[in-house]
């Protein structure tokens, strides 16, 4: 089978969108125009208050996933310049490096808007609530197919973020964000439904999206796998790496900021990814410059070195990229210092900060709050679809989604996806607010 071509991989028509004939708007690429479109859309916003490592953290320092996206987008808009430099003879006349910037730019932005609250910790509460109503005789998911028990029982961000940009937001069951077709494929870092989700149960689609999935894979010409299963966008391994980056390095650095790291340890591992100090570092030392400007100058050498390697092995891993072929990722084939500085990185992470007591204590909290959560919401579904009417009780929490509320008559998968959109889109405070109020907590005005 041929190789995936440029031409196709950088399609910028979008979905649900008549072909207007023109690639050229002067100041603003189609490309430009689904950057925008992400950023002013509500699950984009939210971010701000939804966990990127430390869950309902005081401290204005400290990431969440918006101030994440954002700066895996800055990394990944300069991976995306980069390679285009590099490449600029082999792409098309009309795609400039500034394009392919903002194309993964975007993508970047939008990698993590379909995470719940919580962030990883949310999905495997949300999962795990499944596998107990699948086992304790409540019949919850009986009548359901087996992918799509599967969908449930695996609740995956990245499939919850392509039926976002594709589906719920803006132009709600018509296209969604309408985004061009290249921001949409290099947005999938999993181009696949839960079938081939392996023991990770990593997938990009929900059997909701999978002609969705389909249409902007035989855009592109991804390459096929198997059944609903494509290989990846080159462009989506920039994204890979762009968010590797940041959340190695600054998982380090929002735990020297909580004092659960020392700054001798964080300083050694961006050190050793810098490939040495910066220029300024002796002088800032010499001057007593504080331990959190020290920690940015060395953060700020260690990605660009990050940015330089990643930029030169996509170029040269281009064939294989093109051929479906590269089972590494790009860091895995950077300098050797670089790969290990990373894994060091991340490893301390999971040594440290994931296991701090304050996250744990936290995280066991997600999981009463979304079990009441989903309790309620999921409850009333089901009852809707089976008796198609519902208790007062019942009729209360329906009445939160507003128009978004299911109909009796709709399958229970598309009642259940239904409830899910409005429980994944929650931010952690709203979340937690709700649920204690279900709980009994009541506020007076």
């Amino acid at each position: 089978m041929t190789s995936m071509n440029w031409d196709r991989l950088l399609d910028p028509q979008r979905l649900n969108d008549k072909p207007r004939g023109s690639r050229d708007e002067v100041g603003r690429s189609p490309f430009h125009k689904d950057h925008d479109r992400i950023v002013f859309a509500g699950s984009f916003r939210r971010l701000g208050r939804k966990t990127q490592v430390h869950p309902l953290t005081d401290n204005d320092h400290i990431h969440t996933r918006l101030t994440h996206s954002l700066e895996v987008g800055c990394v990944g808009r300069s991976l995306g310049m980069s390679v285009g430099e590099k490449l600029r003879e082999r792409l098309p006349a009309w795609i400039t490096p500034a394009d392919l910037g903002v194309i993964v730019q975007a993508a970047c932005l939008g990698h993590d808007i379909g995470n719940p609250p919580f962030g990883h910790a949310g999905e495997y509460a949300i999962r795990d609530w499944f596998k107990r109503a699948e086992s304790d005789g409540s019949g919850l998911l009986d009548g359901l197919t087996d992918t799509q028990r599967a969908d449930l029982l695996t609740y995956e961000g990245n499939a919850q973020g392509f039926r976002i940009v594709t589906q719920i937001e803006y132009n709600q069951f018509r296209g969604g964000m309408r985004l061009t077709a290249a921001t949409l494929g290099t947005m999938l870092k999993y181009p696949w439904t839960v079938e081939h989700g392996g023991r990770a149960g990593k997938f990009g689609s929900y059997q909701s999206e999978r002609e969705r999935l389909a249409e902007v894979a035989g855009r592109l010409g991804l390459k096929p796998r198997d059944d609903w299963a494509w290989c990846r966008h080159p462009l989506a391994y920039l994204v890979e790496a762009a968010d590797d980056i940041c959340y190695a390095l600054l998982d380090l650095e929002d735990g020297l900021e909580m004092g659960i790291l020392r700054f001798p340890e964080v300083a050694e591992v961006l050190t050793q990814i810098a490939g040495g100090e910066p220029p300024e570092y002796a002088r800032m030392e010499q001057a007593g410059v504080s331990q959190r400007r020290r920690i940015a100058a060395l953060r700020g050498a260690a990605m660009e070195r990050a940015v330089i390697d990643v930029g030169e092995v996509f170029v040269q891993q281009e064939t294989a990229l093109l051929n479906g072929g590269l089972t590494e990722d790009l860091l895995e084939l950077c300098h050797p210092d670089l790969d290990w500085g990373v894994k060091a990185a991340k490893q301390l992470a999971r040594e440290r900060i994931f296991q701090n007591e304050r996250k744990a204590k936290l995280e066991i909290g997600a999981y009463t709050t979304l079990g009441i959560l989903l309790e309620a919401f999921i409850g009333a579904a089901h009852e809707l679809h089976h008796h198609g009417r519902s208790t007062f009780k019942h009729q209360r929490v329906l009445a939160l989604i507003g128009e978004n509320t299911p109909k009796p008559n709709w399958s229970l998968y598309d009642s259940y996806r239904r409830m899910l959109d409005f429980i994944g889109g929650m931010t952690d405070h709203y979340a937690v607010d709700l649920a204690q109020e279900m709980g009994g907590r009541l506020k007076g005005e």
